[in-house]
């Protein structure tokens, strides 16, 4: 049987390019006006299914985005993997901060990528991550080493909250029933030191107005006499942290998990140089919750940020106006046991109580999330560290990470079923931001990793059965 090394060495340059394409389209499921190109990436994500093995496939329409659903059962004895991703991407802006536009795909040699990352929305997330499985399996089937059934179901909606999802995993249970899921939607700790994440925060993102006058007035006229909207939000916010950098809403940490002493220690093994972090980032220190390291900031403890603010008049020139109206977008991410709906419904009332007179708020929640923790002693986890201690030449650091995917939780619940969290991606990679990339060295690293999930998964599968 060739090897995949061998494989991919063949194939390579037409597994970037094929990635280039998909990179291409600008499927921004948060902006409307973009959505005929949503439309034609799931048409292009269903196509490469086909073209790499699937038997059957299908584009699923729902409310929102389509679905594209892949699979091969090769045998019914075999175990099932279902491979999540997602082919949506966030908008591109602030597009000025780009040094090549975002859906220009070009491959760039950087410190970290020396062989080359490819720079483009989506390119680390999830687009070029979820690419790996496809080309992975690709590869099985085309040496007939496929040793699991395998479905592929990759979304058009997880940057905007996975809205229609749940409906549509509720509806076809036995379509999707498998035995594990397998996601590459996060990051692993440097080439150095691969990394398998066992924790995801939850979140809660919510929009808040905020109302003064009937309509804007002259800030001569009026200033000082009415409470200026702007000024009252920044205060609101404001006073949402202590000066400990703590969240001071009513009940907002009863719930929350602390980690034990000996799991902190843990947690400090991964290796992490401070000022290489902060070089990166280009600041002059770190910020965060007093008592707790920079690592434990961004994992296991719960934040609160504003993602968006505005209001008044932001045009070129002045215009001395006191405005109506102001607005924030606030997202918080949340730890094991903390319920999104609840802390959303506490910021509700909180925020709202906390409204200087002469001020109205409206507060309007968007999408939340389940924090998630995978137990690393399950044959999922230890197939997949297994998978990339082979690869790696040594054994994986399991990891819990500040990003959320509100899906996997939902998955548990809906599908029974455990998500394997194999990232690729690093910390530096930009997603969410200008200059996103994917390096090719951890692309074709994942498409070498991934066979060995399957034969791992199927061996210690079995062993369980019997």
């Amino acid at each position: 049987m060739e090897s995949i090394e061998s494989y991919l060495e063949k194939n390579k340059d037409r597994f970037v390019q094929e990635l280039i394409d998909l990179l291409k389209i600008p499927s921004i499921s948060a902006d409307p006006a973009y959505k005929n190109d949503v439309a034609k990436a799931s048409s292009l994500v269903e196509s490469y299914l086909k073209a790499a093995g699937c038997d059957t496939t299908a584009i699923y329409q729902t409310p929102g985005h389509p679905i594209v659903y892949g699979e091969k059962l090769v045998n019914p004895d075999y175990p099932t993997v279902l491979v999540y991703g997602h082919y949506d991407v966030q908008p591109p802006d602030p597009l000025d901060l780009w040094t090549s536009p975002p859906f220009e795909p070009v491959v760039k040699k950087t410190d970290k990528h020396p062989d080359g990352a490819i720079f483009a929305r989506g390119a680390c997330d999830d687009k070029g991550q979820f690419f790996m499985h496809v080309k992975a399996f690709e590869y099985m089937v085309a040496t007939n080493s496929l040793n699991c059934n395998v479905k592929f179901m990759i979304e058009g909606e997880e940057e905007v909250g996975s809205d229609s999802l749940a409906d549509f995993l509720n509806a076809h249970k036995d379509l999707l029933a498998n035995d594990v899921i397998l996601i590459s939607d996060t990051g692993m700790i440097s080439r150095d030191t691969p990394s398998i994440t066992t924790g995801l925060r939850g979140l809660s993102y919510v929009e808040v107005e905020v109302t003064g006058p009937n309509r804007d007035l002259h800030s001569g006229i009026y200033g000082g006499a009415v409470h200026n909207p702007i000024n009252a939000l920044c205060e609101m916010i404001s006073s949402l942290k202590n000066k400990d950098n703590q969240i001071t809403i009513p009940g907002f940490y009863d719930k929350v998990e602390e980690l034990s002493d000996e799991e902190r220690k843990e947690m400090a093994k991964a290796p992490f140089d401070l000022e290489e972090y902060k070089s990166h980032l280009d600041i002059d220190d770190v910020y965060g919750e007093q008592g707790y390291s920079t690592n434990e900031r961004n994992a296991i403890r719960p934040t609160l940020d504003v993602n968006g603010i505005w209001g008044g008049y932001t045009g070129e020139g002045a215009k001395t106006v006191i405005a109506s109206k102001a607005y924030a977008k606030i997202s918080m991410r949340l730890v094991p046991h903390q319920d999104s709906d609840e802390i959303t419904d506490l910021f509700q009332k909180h925020f709202e109580a906390i409204a200087p007179k002469g001020i109205r708020v409206k507060v309007t929640p968007h999408h939340g999330g389940t924090p998630y923790v995978t137990p690393i002693d399950s044959i999922g986890y230890q197939a997949a560290s297994m998978a990339m201690e082979k690869s790696f030449g040594k054994k994986p650091v399991p990891q819990r990470t500040g990003g959320s995917i509100p899906i996997v939780a939902l998955f548990e619940n809906v599908l029974n079923s455990k998500s394997i969290l194999m990232g690729f991606g690093f910390d530096s990679d930009a997603i969410h931001s200008p200059n996103e990339h994917f390096g090719l060295w951890n692309y074709f690293k994942g498409i070498q990793t991934i066979p060995h999930f399957y034969t791992n998964y199927k061996d210690l599968y079995e062993k369980a059965s019997n």
